[in-house]
């Protein structure tokens, strides 16, 4: 038994997961006109706010399987300090944050630029009863990550604007201890990140997982 198979944190999950399933942006009336400019917006690096403000009340969740990645990563490195970027409606951080419960605690420091998802964010990790392990950061990302980041980080998971992933990993680099894991969501819309993680002496090991991760772990 761990606290993400049981109550309260199983049936919340699929819950939300649930309606995740009956929410795709795309097939919205009111954002029809985005669906030509998707491509290009997913790799702009100047217009994700206004891009992902108007994404606002969609969930943008995880799979149940990178869900069950999360999960997994966090157990057996036993993690204690992890950062997220992007937490949207909190299905990853619920993952995450169930796993640090189950590794005896910690913290797990997440950020949201839109103010709607940190409080529908943060009604979840309540309901959850894990939203005393999480520091919901409001705002932007390459601001809120930028300082007080503890010395050592055991997971990075990055699910934020795709574009970012190379600027947000410039922050958080340093803190990333030998064997910490970086997990990726959608990173085929950050060919820099790609190339980054996956060069050979650029001190991770690299490799694609499942249709959407790409799943690193910091070797140097």
């Amino acid at each position: 038994m761990t606290t993400l198979t049981t109550a309260p944190i199983a049936p919340l999950l699929a819950r939300l997961f649930a309606a995740a399933d009956e929410a795709s942006p795309m097939a919205s009336p009111d954002l029809a006109d985005l669906a030509g400019e998707h491509e290009r917006l997913m790799r702009s690096k100047t217009e994700y706010l206004g891009f992902y403000g108007r994404l606002k009340d969609f969930p943008l969740a995880v799979s149940r399987e990178a869900g069950a990645l999360l999960y997994m990563l966090a157990r057996g490195c036993r993690a204690r300090i992890i950062v997220e970027f992007g937490t949207s409606f909190g299905i990853s951080t619920l993952h995450l944050a169930a796993a640090l419960r189950d590794n005896g605690g910690g913290r797990l420091i997440t950020s949201e630029f839109e103010p709607s998802k940190v409080a529908r964010a943060r009604e979840n990790l309540t309901a959850g009863g894990v939203i005393d392990l999480v520091e919901i950061r409001e705002g932007d990302a390459l601001r809120t990550l930028s300082t007080d980041l503890p010395e050592t980080v055991d997971l990075l998971l990055l699910d934020g604007a795709k574009a970012l992933y190379p600027e947000i990993l410039d922050l958080v680099e340093s803190r990333l201890r030998p064997g910490a894991f970086i997990v990726a969501d959608n990173a085929d819309y950050s060919p820099d990140y790609l190339a980054r993680v996956r060069s050979p002496g650029g001190g991770y090991l690299s490799t694609p997982f499942g249709e959407d991760v790409e799943l690193s772990m910091r070797i140097g």
